[in-house]
Order: structure tokens, then sequence, then C-alpha cells
């Protein structure tokens, strides 16, 4: 379990998130709203260590995360973010960096390792991928290599900055889709998510971010009923019943 206290979340002289407090728990999906700028990929950032929180606590199974070594915290979360290098290597040699934190040096992979990315590929439909060099790929498919190799490291904590970028309304969903299922099997799963519709469905919990803070937390029902996601982003938000719950849509506010 991982747990933010008071959390300032920024850069040297700049706070971009005060005082967030909020758990990611095992089973759970929780997908992080708000306008552009709010924060949401530099509390990612923080809460995967690669940002120093400016003030309060980040708790990783009750230790501080900064007690814990890089390696360590590694087999723990894995962070997929929203913009990456397009190194010139196959799309399999990308995903065996996800088996790191479990490797000395120099890196010799074992039978292990390559059973993990082989399972990795095919939980994010990237198997037909493998031995593609990655500036060869679209957008869209080196977007589901890069998940992959979030997957490889077999975490579990995965954090993910706008996992469907570059994709295609059926990869989205299937990825959406995906979420659900490492959530299921006991993962805690963050997505930063501009589909408010897609997260709102999917999420066990939203976390709305704005004006420089957390401005509500709780289930895709109480943030809908609240009017904050409608606040925030200046759009009116409705829904309507579908088959298996609540299916959520968005326009433009009416004039006059």
């Amino acid at each position: 379990m991982l747990e933010l206290r008071n959390l300032t979340a920024g850069y040297p002289g700049l706070a971009v998130l005060e005082g967030v407090s909020l758990t990611l728990r095992p089973g759970r999906v929780l997908a992080l709203l708000g306008p552009n700028g709010c924060g949401k990929s530099t509390l990612l950032r923080t809460v995967s260590g690669l940002l120093a929180p400016l003030a309060g606590e980040i708790l990783l199974d009750g230790r501080a995360l900064e007690d814990w070594s890089p390696r360590e915290a590694a087999r723990k979360i894995a962070y997929l973010p929203q913009s990456r290098t397009v190194p010139n290597i196959t799309a399999r040699r990308l995903v065996l960096h996800g088996r790191f934190p479990y490797l000395s040096y120099p890196r010799r992979y074992g039978p292990s390792d390559r059973a993990a990315v082989d399972r990795a590929l095919e939980a994010a439909d990237a198997g037909d991928l493998a031995d593609r060099f990655l500036p060869e790929l679209s957008g869209g498919q080196r977007q589901k290599v890069y998940l992959a190799m979030a997957l490889a490291q077999e975490t579990e904590i995965l954090l993910m900055d706008e996992p469907t970028t570059y994709l295609d309304i059926r990869h989205q969903l299937e990825t959406l889709a995906l979420t659900r299922r490492l959530a299921d099997s006991g993962r805690a799963v963050v997505l930063a998510l501009h589909d408010l519709c897609l997260a709102l469905t999917l999420a066990d919990e939203a976390a709305v971010l704005g004006e420089g803070r957390l401005l509500a937390l709780g289930g895709p029902e109480e943030i809908y009923q609240s009017g904050v996601l409608e606040r925030v982003m200046g759009v009116r938000l409705g829904r309507t019943a579908g088959e298996g719950g609540w299916r959520y849509f968005c326009e433009l506010p009416r004039e006059g």
C-alpha cells in the first residue's frame, strides 16, 4: 500500500500541488482527473520517486519512500510516463528493461525474465511487435510496447500517465480493460486521464486536482454528484443508464 500524507509536489521554488493526502490500495483503480497543468504528471513523478517531495510524506508499506533504495522501490512501483524517448532497439529489447530491478550488473537475463517479457507483450497486445525496431512503429504501437515494459516489471503498484495516448478507440478500451484486470488481480493502479467519461466508468475512485490542490476524492458517483468536474473542466457532464451501469458523456455548457 502507498500513502500520501499532506504532500507538496513540484520543483525547487515552485510548488504545483500542496496538501495532498490519499491512499493507493491493492485491488483498486484510482483515476487522477483535472485540467492541463493541474499537476497530474507531477504527482505521478513524485509518487514514483523521480521527484523529491517538497513537503509531506510518501509511505510505501508503512516506510518512507526515500528510505527504499531505487532498486527496491522499482520492484514495488512501475511508472509509465506520458512522453518517452525512442531508442533504436527492438520492442522486445525495450520490454526487457522492465526486468532491470531484478538483475545485478552485468545484466544477464534468465528464463524467468524472458517469460515475464513474453507475458507482458501478450497482455499489452504487442506480441507481434516484439522483433520490430521502435522507430518503425506508430505512436500507438510504441505506446503498447512501453505499457508492456511497465507490466514486465511485475510490481504491486502501477502508475500510468495518459496510457491511452496515440491509441485508437478499440485499443483505448482494451488498455483500460487490462488495467481493470490488473486491479482485480490485486494491484493498485493509478491512471492520469483526460477522458472523464472513460475514467468514471473504469475507476473505483477518482481524485480531482485543480487550483494547486486535491479538490475532491471519492467514488465515481460521488464525484459526479458533486459537480466539481464540471466546475474545473468547464464542461457539462451527463450520464445515461447502460448495460452494467452508468455511461457518462461530456458536452459544452449551454449558453444563456
